[in-house]
C-alpha cells in the first residue's frame, strides 16, 4: 500500500516536472521512513522499564552526587545489553548491575520469580497500593499471597542450599535443615516461587543432599501453602518463641524474622511479659537473617526505667506485670541482618544489654522505598541516608560480635554453631547474676 502510493507520486511528479525518478529516491526514502517510523521508534517493554528505574533512582536516591558515580552516563552503558537480553531474569540482571554501580544497600530490582518481592510488598503494604495492572494480575485475591514452604537460600559453588527455615514453615515441619543441597523439586531444577505455583496443598517431592558424601542424597515430601506475607513473619516469629532447658536454666528464645512491624514487635513484648517468656531465667533473642525495617523502640523494653506493678484480686491472688526485662539477654546475628537490626544491635552494645554473639551485621542501614515498575516488577532504592547518635553510619560497616562464631553452611545438618553459642553464653550470664 505504500509503495503503491509513493509510486503514484512520483509517477505525478515525474510527468508535471520532467525530472528523472532517480531524482526522488532521497524523498522515497524520507517518505518511506515517515510511513514507518512510529515502528522503529516504539521502545520495547524493557527499555520503557528500563529508563523507568533509572529515572526514579535519579529522582529518589539519597545523595545527589549518587556515591560518586556519573548517574546520567549509565544509560548508554546499561541500554546495549538491554537490548539484547532474552528473559526477564537476563533483564533484571543488567538492571541489578546498575543499580550495584552505586554501592549501597536498600537498592535493588525484584521480580515475580523470588520470594523477597512478595515479602517486601507485604512489607511495605499499605504504601504500596496502586498496583500496575501487571502486578494486579498477581494478586486476584487483593492480597499480598506466594505458595512457598518457608525457606531462604543461598547459592555456593553453583549449588543451592537452605540457609534458613521459617519456624512452623511446610519446610520445618517436612523436616528441611539448614545446610541441605537443593537438588530438585519434582525433578526439575529449585526454582523459589516457580517450583510450588499452583502446588498449595498439595505433595512436592524434593530431592536433596544432607552431606558432602553423595550417598547422602533423600527425598523429602513437602506440602507447599500459601503465605499472606503480611502476617507471615509474624506467624513465624510466634512459631519460634519457646523455652528449653539447659543446664538446670529455662532458656528463653525468639527469633525476629522481621523489624518492620510494630505488630511483631508488640508480639514478643507481651510475650515477654505475659506469655511463654515471662517465666524464662535469660532470653536468647535471635535477629539474623529476614529483613530490618520499623522502629528499634523496643530497645526501651530493655534499657528503660518503668515500676513493676502487681494486681491483687478479690480471691488474693497477685499478678505482677514488669514492663521491663531485667534479666540476661544474649543478642545472635549474622550477615544477614540488615537494617533496623543492626540498629538493635548497636544499641544492645551502646547500653550493654547482653552479648553479642555470631558474624558481624549486613552493613546496610540507609533508608529504603519500594516503587512498583510498569511491567509489575519491584525497585527499591535507598531514599535517606541514616547515622545513628548524629554522626555514626553503620553503612558499608555494621556491628561487629562480642564473640565471633562463623556458621559454615555447606552440609550443616540442622546444627547451628552461632545458636549453641548464644545459649552457652546465655547460661553463663543467668550464673552470673545469680551470684550476684
Amino acid at each position: 500500500m505504500v509503495t503503491r502510493f509513493l509510486s503514484r507520486i512520483i509517477s505525478r511528479l515525474n510527468r508535471t516536472t520532467r525530472f528523472p525518478a532517480i531524482a526522488f529516491v532521497g524523498f522515497t526514502a524520507l517518505l518511506l521512513l515517515w510511513f514507518i517510523s512510529p515502528v522503529l521508534s516504539q521502545e520495547s517493554l524493557e527499555e520503557k522499564v528500563f529508563n523507568e528505574v533509572w529515572q526514579t533512582v535519579n529522582d529518589n536516591f539519597y545523595d545527589d552526587d549518587f556515591n560518586g558515580i556519573d548517574w546520567a552516563a549509565m544509560p548508554d552503558k546499561y541500554r546495549p545489553q538491554i537490548r539484547q537480553v532474552q528473559s526477564r531474569q537476563q533483564f533484571a540482571e543488567v538492571i541489578n548491575q546498575m543499580l550495584a554501580e552505586l554501592q549501597t544497600s536498600h537498592t535493588y530490582f525484584y521480580t515475580p520469580s523470588e520470594t523477597a518481592y512478595y515479602q517486601l510488598l507485604g512489607i511495605f503494604q499499605p504504601e504500596i497500593n496502586d498496583l500496575p495492572a501487571a502486578a494486579k494480575a498477581l494478586f486476584p485475591n487483593d492480597r499480598y499471597e506466594y505458595t512457598g514452604i518457608g525457606i531462604f537460600t543461598k547459592t555456593s559453588h553453583e549449588k543451592t542450599f537452605v540457609s534458613a527455615v521459617l519456624e512452623g514453615s511446610p519446610a520445618a515441619i517436612a523436616g528441611l535443615r539448614v545446610g541441605d543441597e537443593l537438588l530438585s523439586v519434582d525433578g526439575n531444577p529449585y526454582q523459589p516461587i516457580e517450583s510450588f505455583t499452583g502446588k498449595a496443598g498439595q505433595s512436592v517431592t524434593l530431592l536433596i543432599q544432607r552431606s558432602a558424601d553423595p550417598t547422602s542424597q533423600q527425598e523429602i515430601n513437602v506440602t507447599p501453602q500459601t503465605f499472606d506475607t503480611t502476617i507471615l513473619f509474624k506467624e513465624a516469629q510466634q512459631a519460634s518463641t519457646q523455652v528449653v532447658e539447659q543446664q538446670g536454666k529455662r532458656i528463653g528464645y525468639i527469633h525476629i524474622w522481621s523489624n518492620a512491624a510494630d505488630l511483631h514487635q508488640q508480639q514478643m513484648m507481651e510475650d515477654l511479659m505475659f506469655g511463654k517468656l515471662a517465666d524464662a531465667d535469660g532470653l536468647v533473642l535471635d535477629i539474623r537473617d529476614g529483613w530490618g525495617g520499623g522502629s528499634i523502640a523496643y530497645l526501651n523494653f530493655f534499657t528503660g526505667e518503668s515500676p513493676s506493678i502487681t494486681s491483687i484480686r478479690r480471691d488474693g491472688n497477685a499478678f505482677i506485670a514488669d514492663y521491663r526485662w531485667k534479666k540476661p539477654v544474649v543478642l545472635l546475628m549474622n550477615e544477614g541482618s540488615r537494617s533496623s537490626k543492626e540498629i538493635i544491635a548497636f544499641g544492645f552494645r551502646q547500653s550493654e544489654i547482653g552479648t553479642l554473639v555470631g558474624t558481624t551485621t549486613a552493613g546496610a542501614v540507609v533508608a529504603g522505598r519500594g516503587f512498583m515498575m510498569q511491567d509489575g516488577s519491584l525497585l527499591y532504592v535507598a531514599v535517606a541516608n541514616v547515622l545513628v547518635d548524629g554522626n555514626q553510619r553503620l553503612e558499608g560497616k555494621g556491628v561487629t560480635p562480642d564473640i565471633p562464631v562463623v556458621f559454615p553452611l555447606e552440609y550443616a545438618e540442622g546444627v547451628d554453631p552461632q545458636k549453641q553459642q548464644a545459649i552457652a553464653t546465655l547460661v553463663t550470664a543467668i550464673e552470673q547474676q545469680h551470684h550476684h
